[in-house]
């Protein structure tokens, strides 16, 4: 684990990761390897092919030796579930928990089942999932009831493991937004281990409130944190310091509130250079970070910013990363 010095009186350290998916043309045990020797604290694991497939046959002896190789890294770890094609070879994050076939829905559950079940065998932080998007033709109220439905066995399965299930609003999908969280959490009845993941990027995007105001509006229900710079109105996730986000806030907010899961950088579609992003991308936030702990109190936590106009709801972006991250 990275140490770095801390000002007296201030919050813990957050702990930082880096996303496989943004390391997808490196074997699993190089990423991790890689990841804790750049001194990451852990790493958000998808779920995929050519990293701990969930569908294979051997699956369980293959998590239990990354679990060994955890520890022995002395990584944390949050299983991620935005896997392209890991069901459908033809259509990416297909089929999705809102599809209009039934046995679709299904074998989406299954995966999360069983996402559930590696994430208990490795001692994962969270399990993180998505609603998907709204299939044509599907009204809304349609599509919510299909989710619900959906989740339930997953909840029922994440309660059983004591695993938390950390949705996370997508642009572009059903479940967008922070407001759409706590709809999903209405319609369940609020379960226990229904939680939420933030994606900073996605707050700068698509959310009414500054990306710091949404961090602390979120933190009793955080599980899971994803972190990238991005641009308002334009889903694409990019690396820090090419978009607008001001991130020595966020993290203080974030410090503020106590959590102590990982906060996962995640730039996918950077894979192709992703040892050079993910060797930049530490350094950037333990600055951000060490910058919010020695501001004075009154630039560190700021008073909530002016409201942003929102994009229309669910809208996807400019460039349509859609489902995608």
């Amino acid at each position: 684990m990275s140490t770095h010095p801390r000002v007296s009186g201030a919050p813990p350290a957050l702990r930082f990761g880096y996303g496989t998916n943004g390391l997808a043309d490196l074997r699993l045990d190089d990423a991790l390897r890689l990841l804790a020797d750049l001194g990451y604290d852990g790493v958000g694991l998808t779920l995929d092919h050519m990293h701990l497939d969930p569908l294979a046959p051997d699956v369980a002896a293959r998590t239990r030796r990354v679990a060994d190789r955890l520890r022995e890294l002395g990584l944390g770890v949050t299983v991620e579930t935005g896997a392209r094609y890991v069901l459908d070879p033809r259509r990416k994050h297909g089929p999705s928990l809102l599809d209009q076939d039934p046995d679709d829905r299904a074998r989406r559950v299954d995966l999360l089942v069983r996402a559930v079940r590696v994430a208990a065998d490795l001692g994962a932080h969270a399990v993180h999932c998505f609603s998907g998007a709204v299939p044509a033709g599907t009204g809304t109220d349609t599509a919510w009831k299909r989710l619900a439905e959906s989740l339930t066995p997953v909840l029922e399965a994440a309660a059983s493991a004591g695993m938390p299930l950390a949705v996370e609003p997508e642009p572009g999908h059903l479940l967008a937004t922070l407001a759409d969280f706590h709809h999903l959490r209405s319609i369940l009845g609020d379960p226990g281990p229904l939680g939420l993941t933030l994606d900073i990027g996605h707050c700068q995007c698509l959310e009414p409130a500054s990306p710091a105001d949404c961090v602390r509006d979120a933190a009793p229900w955080l599980r899971h944190v994803q972190i990238e710079d991005m641009r308002r109105g334009v889903h694409e996730h990019l690396p820090f310091g090419q978009g607008e986000i001001d991130f020595p806030p966020v993290l203080a907010a974030l410090a503020a509130t106590g959590y102590q899961g990982l906060t996962v950088v995640e730039l996918p579609r950077h894979s192709h250079e992703g040892p050079r992003h993910a060797e930049h991308s530490l350094p950037f936030l333990r600055h951000a970070e060490q910058a919010a702990a020695t501001a004075p109190p009154s630039l560190a936590y700021p008073a909530p910013a002016f409201r942003q106009a929102a994009p229309p709801h669910g809208a996807p972006s400019a460039l349509p990363e859609g489902s995608s991250r």
